[in-house]
């Protein structure tokens, strides 16, 4: 999660901050990449990082980097 450390958590709002946490953790404990919550929270994930280069509050660099840790803390079919 070094994109968000170096970015700083003001860049993101609550809910948004709480919605990396919680894909995050699902991603972690997920081991199939078909399972239905893992395809739910990878939508989840490029939807927030799709709104926030939308909104223009994040660079597509910003946003392709979070959404890039967020998957590499997914099951290995997503990072291999």
């Amino acid at each position: 999660m070094r994109t968000l450390t170096d970015l700083g958590p003001s860049k993101l709002l609550p809910n948004e901050q709480e919605r990396v946490r919680a894909a995050a953790d699902g991603l972690l404990f997920s081991d199939d990449a078909r399972d239905e919550a893992t395809v739910e929270t990878l939508a989840a994930v490029r939807e927030l990082t799709a709104h926030l280069v939308a909104t223009e509050r994040w660079s597509d660099t910003s946003a392709t980097a979070l959404r890039d840790d967020l998957e590499a803390c997914g099951p290995v079919q997503l990072v291999g």
